[in-house]
């Protein structure tokens, strides 16, 4: 990932430890991008990197934007982003095994993410692979990055002015 992207991490109560060690893993390659939050989350990503900077003075910037807490309209705020064109990735460790009060919240902030084909990893597998891609081109080499910006899609506001065809 060589362009500043912007990437958005969420985490429900039970899985906010898993992706604070998600982030402590990544830390490094984290800080060259805009980070947005929702709640407590975003405390805690800030925490952790704060922690992983002070171990190596070189990395001494970051820049995290903190939203509402997802129940209290932080999911509405990031889908509002979304719908807007500005989040370039979304990471959303979800706790499948629990109900949610704010359920229709995050229902709604997946299908937006879907609908404006926002790359999605619900777990620290698809996570990993989003930052560090594993799969090699046809010369051998790894091949970079892709985000939702470089890939040609029609977006449902604009749909007639299309890049690509529709159907073959």
């Amino acid at each position: 990932m060589s362009k500043r992207l912007t990437i958005a991490l969420v985490a429900h109560d039970a899985m906010k430890h898993d992706l604070a060690e998600w982030v402590a893993w990544n830390w490094a390659k984290l800080l060259s991008h805009r980070l947005i939050c929702t709640g407590t989350t975003g405390r805690i990503v800030a925490e952790t990197l704060m922690e992983r900077r002070a171990k190596d003075a070189a990395h001494s910037h970051f820049d995290i934007t903190m939203l509402k807490s997802g129940p209290l309209g932080g999911d509405q705020q990031l889908g509002a982003m979304i719908a807007n064109g500005e989040i370039d990735m979304l990471i959303f460790f979800w706790d499948p095994m629990s109900a949610q009060p704010h359920d229709v919240d995050v229902k709604a902030l997946l299908r937006l993410a879907t609908l404006y084909n926002v790359p999605t990893a619900i777990n620290r597998s698809t996570a990993d692979f989003m930052i560090f891609p594993r799969h090699k081109s046809d010369s051998g080499s790894s091949s970079r990055f892709i985000s939702s910006a470089t890939i040609p899609t029609c977006r449902p506001d604009t749909a007639s002015r299309c890049d690509i065809p529709l159907y073959e």
